[in-house]
């Protein structure tokens, strides 16, 4: 009591917390039961601060039994909690299916859809005038290829090759001015009205020759072999002078544009020529014009 002299404060803290417990008994409906949760009001007791510590609301506590009878009670604002725990704990173990990220509905890739896209006239015209301007570029170059053919001959035993396929020759040969010129004259002396095709034909006929073992090895020397072509004996071929079409068709030739097969080694106008024996020894292989061609 000497505390609650001296310090007035705390008397009337617990004056207050007194009335406050008073109040609170006398509110609450229910009896007070054996189990709930009390607090011991017959130890007021003590001094100062433990005292006042001992009146604050403790949970969980159970009454007391003294000879049978409950000791009287009051209700404190934890005797009624809002939820209570049955004490019981639960584990759940991690597993690797739980540790799976679970695809929500906003994080699901969205499958690829196939798009049908339809083509108009117009762009399908457009898209043929295309490929048609890629050939016509492709011809471009072969035709400019055509204009400078080249200097070199590449043959295997059975054909004339390609510039591309000269590591499959067996032998090469050098085209001279001479041999350029020669050539040209032969076709025109030749042909020089028949299609650019026969033309072709001719100057074909003149390399299968140049390539095959039973011919002479120059372009000189197969024109210029005893009895094979008419304009050499009859001196046309001195005479003539090669147009457009036999240049254009001699450096398609030398270029590997074939008319008749590499084993197509004569030719005669059936129209004009005396001898026929060509004719009836040799195997027919086209006809181009007014000439046909043999093997």
């Amino acid at each position: 009591m000497e505390i609650f002299k001296q310090n007035r404060y705390i008397a009337l803290l617990v004056g207050v917390i007194l009335v406050c417990f008073s109040a609170i008994s006398l509110l609450s409906p229910g009896r007070i039961n054996e189990g709930q949760n009390t607090l011991k009001m017959d130890k007021f007791g003590g001094s100062g601060h433990a005292s006042a510590a001992a009146l604050l609301p403790r949970t969980a506590v159970s009454p007391e039994r003294v000879k049978g009878t409950v000791k009287p009670m009051l209700y404190t604002t934890a005797a009624i909690p809002g939820h209570v725990w049955n004490g019981k704990q639960t584990v759940d173990w991690f597993t690797p299916a739980k540790l799976k990220l679970k695809p929500t509905a906003g994080t699901q890739p969205a499958k690829p859809k196939t798009v049908v896209v339809k083509v108009s006239p117009e762009a399908q015209q457009a898209l043929k005038q295309a490929t048609a301007k890629g050939s016509h570029s492709v011809n471009k170059v072969k035709t400019a290829s055509q204009q400078h053919p080249p200097t070199k001959l590449f043959f295997s035993r059975t054909k004339l090759l390609s510039q591309e396929q000269q590591a499959q020759a067996t032998w090469s040969y050098a085209v001279s001015e001479e041999d350029l010129l020669l050539l040209q004259k032969i076709v025109m002396a030749e042909a020089e009205g028949e299609p650019y095709q026969g033309k072709v034909a001719v100057a074909n006929v003149v390399l299968n020759r140049l390539r095959s073992a039973n011919f002479p090895d120059t372009i000189h020397e197969v024109i210029y072999q005893k009895s094979q072509f008419s304009p050499v004996a009859n001196g046309r071929l001195q005479r003539v002078k090669p147009n457009e079409d036999s240049i254009k068709a001699v450096n398609a030739a030398l270029s590997g544009v074939k008319e008749v097969a590499d084993d197509t080694y004569f030719f005669l106008s059936l129209k004009l020529a005396q001898d026929l024996t060509v004719h009836h020894s040799r195997t027919y292989a086209k006809t181009i014009g007014n000439h046909t061609f043999y093997k």
